[in-house]
């Protein structure tokens, strides 16, 4: 049991007005056994200019998050130049190829899902969301950018995590959240 990595989680964006937000919960897992309740799974990049939320084992989403911040210091005003160059290096590379995590990445102009495989996704409906209780949260989002647009994004993120943590076992009420104003347009 004790060779299992730390996994589980939640991680969730969403585009909503002039303002985009990410946020995860705090809960790490060891097997079917709560290792952590306050893991931060939330970090600011180039000066609080990007954001990245992670989600798989610990250390390969660290490992990972390394990488990606040399890329972003290699393209620093290219963030999806630098996503993609960690993408094709997280294919290409035998020992990045064995990395079992994701990444969503935020900035005032950019909202990237990256995966081991090689995807680079900007998703269709301004909400991404990765981990174990995404769907949750992703469906949550769904339904409270429709009928809730009052709300900002940091107030749907919070609202989505929270449906997730009472919904997902994997998943709980340990809450982070951080937040850009946006350029994007949906």
């Amino acid at each position: 049991m004790y060779n299992t990595p730390l996994k589980a989680t939640t991680v969730i964006a969403v585009q909503h007005k002039d303002q985009i937000a990410i946020g995860a919960d705090g809960q790490a897992t060891l097997g079917h056994t709560i290792a952590k309740k306050n893991v931060n799974k939330i970090r600011k990049l180039m000066e609080g200019k990007v954001i990245v939320g992670f989600a798989g084992a610990t250390a390969d989403a660290f490992t990972l998050l390394e990488h990606f911040e040399e890329k972003l210091n290699q393209y620093p005003h290219n963030i999806k130049k630098a996503a993609i160059a960690l993408a094709k290096d997280w294919r290409t590379d035998r020992y990045l190829r064995k990395l079992e995590a994701m990444m969503i990445t935020i900035s005032y102009d950019t909202f990237l899902m990256i995966s081991g495989t090689g995807d680079v996704i900007a998703p269709d409906q301004a909400i991404a969301a990765i981990g174990s209780g995404s769907m949750y949260a992703q469906s949550a989002a769904l339904a409270l950018k429709k009928h809730a647009s009052h709300l900002s994004a940091e107030e749907i993120v919070k609202e989505s995590l929270t449906i997730a943590a009472d919904t997902c076992i994997y998943t709980n009420h340990h809450i982070q959240v951080a937040s850009l104003k946006s350029k994007i347009s949906v």
